[in-house]
């Protein structure tokens, strides 16, 4: 395949053919053949209908021809109304006849066992070799509402109105649900420009058909429902691109199971389920997240590309109290700010506004409003427009009698393109009652209507979001963190959990702070290396076979005398093969022989390289941070703070590495605790520069490696006022037929 032919120009046969042949086209109204011919006609293509049939001289008035190869000029799409037996024959045809693109609609392939899934293969790669792209098989087809291409053997793609707002690509791997979203986008005034269900994808995926719309002038908001990504670097590279020409991809991503990290070995694995990741990476990479076919529609009328939310700064406008105090309690929940007004801006509005108006946000115009004052809905605005404190303005209601002919709607036209803040109206869905006559001028003038039932606080929350996304890309110089790539090729033993020394090597070799230690093979050896450390100081085993010594818990503390060393076990489970703050020479010689007695007892097959005796460090913050290699998306970086977060509120936050510094400190934003980083309730804030510097340096260390480390846990990683330290790590490294195997796919 060539060059050429890998680049998203490729794709235009399939969305802008001029001439399109249906292989299996039938003169029976009530076969696909017949229904997608009426299609293309109906949606009024504007190309050549071509009708392949074997004896029939015309189709719905269509000339027919008995072959592909019979056909006297060029053929750009070819429409595939066949049956699995007859697709193979049916691309040889298109080969021959050197066409471009092809829609494939039967099933029976990948989705229906082994058989399927070889024939699929097979054919992807003729395909492939011949230059054909292909959406499908098992699609519902492709739609080009621009040019009347309806590429479905459907019918509801012609029974919703096509006169609404354009501009919105659309792409699904679920032809139903995507059916469904297309219609109910219609339905609301928001016609998709383009419309592609990905089906098996045997040869085009659904980020070569984004990758299309992201250059496609003609586009200007990417959606779609997503399953999973087959491609996310590519992934990766066209939300950039895309966040460059401010044109937002917004997809729905269903799936949430993490079932493929139940038996993850530490931490950051067991934590890391696949929707963690999802979310993480278009969070990172400026995607925003739908939560259902209604953020697709409510989002799209929303976005202005010249008028972007400046902030969370929301002011709710209403003439009932009980509506605007159910929309400040939406805004609150979705993370917009209902922000209190100055002094001076309420006094402002007050002005114009009868004394039993309320002039908080929300701003209660009362009923007189709706009923004898529309001229109220205007006076706030022209107060509010010019308050830098307030960001957004939401009307959830508006004088139903105004109309483009009037001049007070005039006045609110020019006041709302005038500003630089996001004004919309947000009504009860009632048609005939509380949808404006104004609505259609309001809408060509900038201002979204967006019923309530289409959720727009969350659609307006999502755009803010977006918009933050887009500011970071276009000031920010996002290079990724490199360190000197350091050799670990002697600790990296395939199929191996390092033990805790060796895994702290891994750590000090790209600089990551961690405690003094020395691992004494002896007793003599323990209690001299305690003496050089310098006492109080910390034992444990140090085996790659018992990589969780804490399953024990057997953790000693404060030991001053030999009669408390019989005493001093708490919370004591299995391997018994940590101590903690031991103080004196006698302390350790007894800590050496409990613990390597201890370890032996857990498990006898252990291999045992000593004991590592550690400085004990002081008292600081504990939080986590690791990795772990995600079979889609490679190596992610995951930070939490330590204890009971991790364990119990589960605190976390996940990035895709490589990293940069405004990752990081997004990474540690994301976190729920967040505070006690600051200096919560009067405490010394911690050094979270300390712990930017250890997880662009996880990051570096996870970029270099990534192929061959499965895990990484370091946990605790201590904090400080000033400074940070590891006390405890692990690793897990790749068995090396795992790491072959991906290099092969």
């Amino acid at each position: 395949m060539t060059q050429d032919l890998q680049n998203y120009e490729s794709l235009k046969p399939l969305f802008n053919p001029q001439s399109i042949a249906i292989l299996g086209a039938s003169e029976s109204p009530y076969k696909i053949g017949h229904l997608q011919i009426r299609a293309l006609i109906d949606g009024k293509f504007k190309g050549d209908i071509i009708p392949i049939h074997r004896t029939a001289k015309e189709i719905a008035g269509l000339t027919c021809y008995p072959s592909l190869a019979d056909v006297p000029g060029e053929v750009d799409l070819v429409i595939f109304c066949l049956g699995l037996e007859q697709i193979k024959e049916g691309l040889e045809a298109c080969a021959a006849k050197n066409v471009k693109a092809a829609i494939i609609f039967a099933s029976g392939f990948s989705e229906a066992g082994a058989y399927g899934e070889q024939l699929q293969q097979e054919l992807g790669q003729f395909a492939k070799t011949h230059g054909i792209r292909i959406v499908g098989p098992n699609c519902v087809g492709l739609v080009n509402t621009e040019n009347g291409l309806i590429g479905t053997f459907t019918p509801s793609f012609l029974t919703v109105p096509l006169d609404g707002q354009r501009g919105v690509g659309y792409i699904s791997q679920s032809g139903a649900f995507g059916v469904l979203t297309y219609m109910a986008a219609a339905q609301h005034g928001i016609n998709f420009n383009y419309f592609v269900s990905t089906g098996n994808e045997m040869e085009s995926s659904f980020e070569d058909f984004m990758e299309y719309m992201v250059h496609d002038p003609q586009t200007n908001i990417i959606s779609g429902y997503l399953e999973g990504a087959k491609n996310p670097e590519k992934l990766k590279a066209l939300s950039k691109e895309s966040l460059q020409k401010n044109k937002p991809i917004l997809l729905m991503k269903t799936g949430k199971s993490s079932a493929g990290s139940r038996a993850a070995a530490s931490h950051t694995g067991s934590l890391a389920g696949s929707d963690k990741i999802y979310d993480a990476f278009f969070k990172q990479h400026g995607i925003i997240r739908a939560e259902d076919f209604d953020d697709v529609i409510g989002f799209t009328k929303l976005f202005n590309p010249n008028k972007l939310p400046k902030g969370n700064n929301t002011v709710i406008i209403t003439s009932s109290g009980g509506r605007g105090i159910n929309e400040a309690d939406r805004c609150e929940a979705h993370g917009l700010n209902i922000v209190e007004l100055s002094a001076e801006t309420q006094a402002a509005i007050q002005k114009s506004l009868p004394d039993y108006a309320s002039t908080t946000n929300p701003v209660d115009l009362t009923a007189a409003a709706m009923v004898s004052n529309p001229e109220f809905y205007l006076e706030p605005l022209k107060v509010l427009v010019n308050d830098p404190e307030v960001h957004n303005i939401i009307f959830t209601d508006f004088p139903y009698a105004w109309d483009e002919n009037s001049p007070q709607l005039q006045e609110f036209i020019e006041l709302s393109k005038a500003s630089d803040k996001v004004i919309a109206l947000f009504p009860f869905p009632l048609d005939g009652m509380t949808y404006p006559k104004a609505t259609k001028a309001l809408v060509e003038n900038g201002i979204a209507v967006v019923p309530c039932n289409l959720n727009p606080v969350r659609a307006l929350k999502k755009l803010v979001e977006y918009s933050e996304a887009y500011r970071q890309s276009s000031i920010t110089s996002l290079a990724d963190y490199r360190q000197p790539h350091a050799v670990l090729d002697d600790l990296l033993v395939s199929g191996e959990t390092l033990s805790e020394a060796q895994a702290s090597e891994v750590l000090a070799r790209y600089d990551i702070p961690t405690t003094e230690r020395r691992i004494a093979t002896s007793l003599e050896e323990a209690v001299e290396h305690a003496t050089a450390i310098g006492y109080p100081v910390v034992l444990k085993i140090d085996s790659p076979d018992i990589p969780h010594k804490t399953e024990a818990d057997a953790i000693r503390l404060n030991v001053q005398t030999p009669e408390e060393v019989s005493q001093a076990y708490v919370h004591k489970t299995e391997a018994d093969a940590i101590r903690l703050n031991v103080q004196t020479p006698e302390e350790v010689s007894q800590a050496y022989v409990e613990i390597v007695k201890n370890a032996r007892s857990y498990n006898p097959e252990a291999r045992v390289h000593g004991v590592s005796v550690q400085e004990m460090l002081g008292e600081g913050v504990e939080i986590i941070i690791g990795a772990h290699n995600d079979s889609t998306f490679g190596p992610v970086i995951m930070v939490g703070l330590g204890g009971i977060f991790v364990e119990v509120f589960q605190d976390i936050a996940f990035k895709v590495a490589p990293i940069n510094r405004q990752d990081a400190l997004n990474l540690l934003d994301e976190l729920k605790g967040k505070s006690i980083l600051h200096g919560a309730r009067g405490k010394t804030p911690i050094d979270t520069e300390a712990i930017v510097d250890v997880l662009l340096k996880v990051s570096a260390l996870m970029t270099d490696h990534g192929e061959q480390i499965q895990e990484l846990d370091i946990n605790p990683l201590v904090v400080y006022e000033k400074g940070i330290r590891a006390a405890d790590a692990m690793l897990v490294v790749k068995e090396q037929q795992v790491i072959r195997q991906a290099m092969e796919g």
